[in-house]
């Protein structure tokens, strides 16, 4: 196989991976997951969590993703929220959401993101069953 170049720094020019030896087919590269598919799935992964060490906790409660709140009426003080819970009305159920913008500006790894998401969902739902934190999930202490 010839050795390929890397013009003007685009990238290499050729095949990374030889085809598979069964099926002959070119083996699919995994690429990284953008900002919002990564945050989406750790908000899917925190709600999965929270169905393991909280079962039903979620039954009845809608949570959702914004990128970030819309009404500064919403909070007080200088500090922006990371989410929001609001109780179930005879209308609507209860509802979690979560501030994709804020959450991703404290968080200063991907790992540490993951991990903020799901303390944040577990904050909003203490609040909105007035449970523990301790109560929805027991690795978590309740003074972090």
């Amino acid at each position: 196989m010839p050795r390929r170049r890397d013009r003007h720094d685009r990238g290499l020019r050729g095949p990374i991976a030889l085809p598979n030896q069964l099926t002959g087919r070119v083996v699919p590269l995994r690429r990284r997951l953008g900002r919002q598919e990564f945050f989406t799935e750790a908000v899917t992964d925190a709600i999965a969590r929270i169905g393991v060490s909280y079962p039903g906790g979620l039954d009845g409660v809608d949570v959702g993703v914004e990128e970030v709140p819309y009404l500064a009426t919403l909070w007080s003080g200088d500090r922006v929220p990371l989410a929001v819970s609001v109780e179930a009305t005879s209308l609507r159920p209860a509802q979690i959401v979560v501030y994709r913008r804020p959450l991703e500006h404290r968080a200063p790894t991907r790992g540490e993101l993951r991990d903020l998401v799901h303390r944040t969902l577990v904050e909003q739902l203490a609040a909105l069953t007035a449970q523990n934190v301790r109560d929805i999930d027991p690795t978590l202490d309740d003074e972090d």
